[in-house]
């Protein structure tokens, strides 16, 4: 996350070879001499890795990649030894222009039979030195190609060929909650904490833009989500820690971070307005916001992650009876077979009628009277979901009852169950966070502001569901159950979007607590930090500026350019010498912080057939000097000279 916060490179850097690449594979598959040849240079980052799984026949589809490698003899290190022959085509490799070692998905055959009686392994995962002969980098997304290699570059061996499908599919369950999702929410930490106080420092109509509630939406977007984001890397990373593989929960992370992210970049931008698009390297927010598609695409594009993967992957093996259920029926066995299929459908029916008994009293009580962990001010947000999860259920269940195995292809259906789902899981993961924190009430505007926006998307997705299920009379029959008294819960309120803007504005423990992984320090170079700063200042300054203000209206004072206005209210003694100090120390700090960078028309002009060069931008500090000078007259005399010179260059 704090790398995050100042690069989308640097965590990406770090995060490819830790939770997505072969050092992951390594750890787990590897054999004892592989892990000691790359694990230390891959944590050091002497080795840089990544991992080639995306063909141009398979993107989302991996599983139908195309790229071989056939177990044959060749020459290696003037040896005739047992290896493969690999051929592939791949592409959109993050770290491939920079990589040493390549971590490569192919599909092994072995026709001659000289690693087993198998002809075709499937799915095989190897590790590959960039520097051996027959890897060549040129321009981008050119394919690599590549002879012999030895029977080593399997991870894990000879023993672990063909089982590279598995290897993949097991750790991307973890390396998919973590590396995306807390890159999503150092992005959202370090947009808060800036936005929060840029929208303070700027000014237009006399009052800081904070103070315009169309700002302020986009600031609480900006600080609940990246509440949201907060919540969900932390409690899932601690589930992560204590051995579990949360494959459900890693794929909602890794769609509703990343989405989350491109939200509060959006908006971000929307607020910072003319400072956001100036790309330079004073501004901020550009990269992030240019880079946040990436994570969008990569592990699993978001659409395929939201139609199939949240609620298809989970669907069957969640459900306490419908995999026993399949298990019984397809039994060899068919007595025991049907003793276990009719323990399971009993079991089942019973189910289904507790959901819908259940989901009816929560809806209509408003799960008033439903039993939860804690007597607390969060104790109506654990009871909410409490009636969401059992409504959830029910619908679930009869999505698969009408629907079957058509529920698959019914993606937009699929969705939106996985919708129910991810908001219910972020809302649990919200309460959890809070908790873990310490329950501070400072964060208790956050806290409301999140669950109230998860709950009211979960029930307009349960409503979306109800009125897209084919079979309509299940559907009445559910929304008689789901919704006795109609779509009850409502969406955030403008008094509560108040309170989360001043939360974010307000230098504190809870503004700090919501960015707390996020680089923050008060360094040169570190605009976050100097925005902070800048913050700060403008409350300790606040009465002298509005000591200038009166004055203005009194005329005492009469420029309109602010650094002018500070030299007459010295003069007319409104504010004392130490004070007009610190005014100006103040104004500078903010011109300068406001300021976007500057080129020269030559330094961004592509000249045809070569390479553009990357422009030298002026400091952003002089731009903004020169902006804090009041215009001066331009004399005929100098206006031809410079006119002359023109012509001349």
């Amino acid at each position: 996350m704090k790398l995050a916060s100042r690069s989308a490179t640097a965590s990406s850097t770090i995060g490819v070879p830790n939770s997505l690449g072969p050092a992951e594979l390594l750890l787990h598959y590897g054999t004892e001499e592989q892990k000691n040849r790359y694990l230390p240079g891959l944590a050091a980052g002497t080795e840089i890795p990544c991992f080639a799984l995306t063909s141009p026949q398979a993107g989302s589809d991996a599983a139908s990649i195309i790229d071989s490698g056939v177990v044959c003899k060749g020459k290696w290190e003037g040896k005739t030894i047992t290896g493969i022959r690999l051929n592939w085509d791949k592409r959109y490799i993050t770290l491939a222009p920079v990589a040493t070692v390549l971590g490569l998905a192919f599909k092994l055959y072995d026709p001659d039979h000289l690693i087993g009686d198998q002809d075709e392994y499937g799915i095989t995962a190897g590790l590959i030195p960039t520097d051996i002969p027959g890897v060549t980098f040129g321009r981008r997304h050119n394919p690599l190609t590549i002879g012999f290699l030895p029977l080593d570059c399997i991870i894990g061996g000879r023993e672990m060929a063909g089982k590279g499908w598995k290897m993949l599919v097991e750790l991307l369950s973890v390396g998919r909650a973590i590396t995306l999702p807390s890159t999503a929410a150092g992005g959202g930490q370090a947009a808060s904490y800036a936005t929060g106080a840029y929208a303070i420092i700027r000014k237009q109509f006399n009052t800081s833009i904070a103070n315009f509630e169309g700002v302020g939406e986009a600031m609480t977007r900006i600080a609940g989500y990246s509440y949201i984001m907060n919540s969900a890397v932390s409690v899932t990373s601690g589930a992560i820690d204590q051995g579990e593989k949360p494959a459900v929960p890693s794929a909602i992370l890794k769609y509703h971070c990343t989405e989350l992210g491109r939200k509060v970049s959006n908006d971000a931008m929307d607020v910072h307005g003319g400072k956001g698009i100036c790309l330079g390297p004073s501004n901020y927010l550009g990269r992030g916001f240019i880079a946040a598609p990436i994570a969008i695409t990569v592990e699993g594009a978001n659409i395929l992650t939201r139609s199939l993967i949240i609620y298809g992957q989970g669907a069957i093996r969640c459900h306490p009876f419908v995999l026993r259920e399949l298990a019984a029926a397809g039994d060899e066995d068919i007595d025991r077979g049907l003793i276990e299929f009719d323990d399971a459908l009993f079991g089942h029916v019973g189910y289904a009628i507790s959901n819908v008994a259940r989901s009816f009293f929560l809806a209509l009580t408003h799960a008033k009277f439903s039993s939860v962990p804690l007597n607390t001010p969060t104790r109506r947000y654990y009871q909410n979901i409490n009636r969401y999860s059992a409504a959830f259920a029910l619908a679930s269940d009869f999505a698969m009852l009408t629907l079957g195995g058509d529920l698959k292809k019914r993606e937009l259906l699929s969705a939106r169950l996985g919708d129910v789902l991810s908001s219910i899981y972020l809302a649990s993961c919200v309460l959890k966070h809070f908790e873990n924190q310490g329950r501070r009430a400072t964060d208790l505007p956050l806290i409301e502001w999140s669950i109230r926006t998860l709950m009211y998307q979960a029930q307009e997705a349960l409503h979306s569901f109800l009125r897209n299920l084919p079979n309509r009379w299940a559907a009445t029959f559910l929304r008689i159950f789901i919704f006795p008294r109609g779509r009850t819960y409502s969406a955030p309120s403008d008094e509560l979007v108040h309170k989360v803007v001043e939360l974010a504005t307000t230098p504190g423990e809870a503004r700090e607590r919501l960015s707390e992984q996020a680089y923050t320090t008060i360094e040169p170079g570190n605009p976050i930090g100097l925005l902070e700063e800048a913050l700060q200042l403008s409350i300790e300054l606040a009465p002298l500026e509005r000591r200038l203000r009166q004055a203005r209206k009194e005329g005492l004072i009469r420029a309109e350019y602010l650094g002018q206005q500070i030299d007459e209210a010295a003069s007319a003694e409104v504010v004392n010498k130490d004070e007009a100090a610190k005014l100006r120390d103040y104004h500078e700090k903010v011109f300068s912080l406001l300021a976007v960078d500057d080129f020269a028309p030559e330094d961004l002009r592509r000249t045809p057939g070569k390479e553009a060069e990357q422009p030298s931008a002026k400091p952003a500090k002089k731009a903004a000097k020169r902006k804090q000078a009041p215009r001066q007259k331009v004399s005929k005399k100098s206006k031809v000279s410079r006119e002359k010179k023109s012509e001349a260059e």
